[in-house]
């Protein structure tokens, strides 16, 4: 395993971060949403950045495809279905349920763009 590209980490969750911000409108621009939503984006892009880092450089600079692969389809196939399933029983609407899962799954695919830009 190589090490965790912290920079890379720290990056990825503060575009998912601003892309959240400015998707979401006000809302989520108060003080303690942001807090929140940086502390567990943290959270993600660090367990994003350790499972780059089990994978290896070596195979992620003959496999780039891997950045999007693996952060889409963590967002495609883990929390994008978890997220819709919980605001389904909450009665959300199916184009509600479709923009929340839109939503993660391109912020996902963000923070994998930067972890290649930053070759993590």
């Amino acid at each position: 395993m190589g090490p965790v590209n912290w920079l890379a980490v720290m990056v990825a969750a503060l575009a998912s971060l601003a892309f959240g911000a400015g998707v979401q409108g006000p809302a989520a621009r108060r003080p303690a949403q942001v807090l929140l939503a940086g502390a567990l984006l943290l959270l993600t892009a660090s367990m994003m950045g350790h499972m780059f880092a089990r994978v290896g450089a070596a195979t992620l600079s003959v496999k780039p495809w891997l950045y999007f692969m693996m952060s889409g389809g963590l967002a495609l196939a883990f929390v994008a279905p978890a997220l819709a399933i919980g605001e389904a029983r909450a009665g959300a609407s199916a184009g509600k349920v479709l923009r929340g899962a839109g939503f993660w799954i391109a912020s996902y695919l963000l923070m994998g763009l930067v972890f290649w830009a930053f070759k993590a």
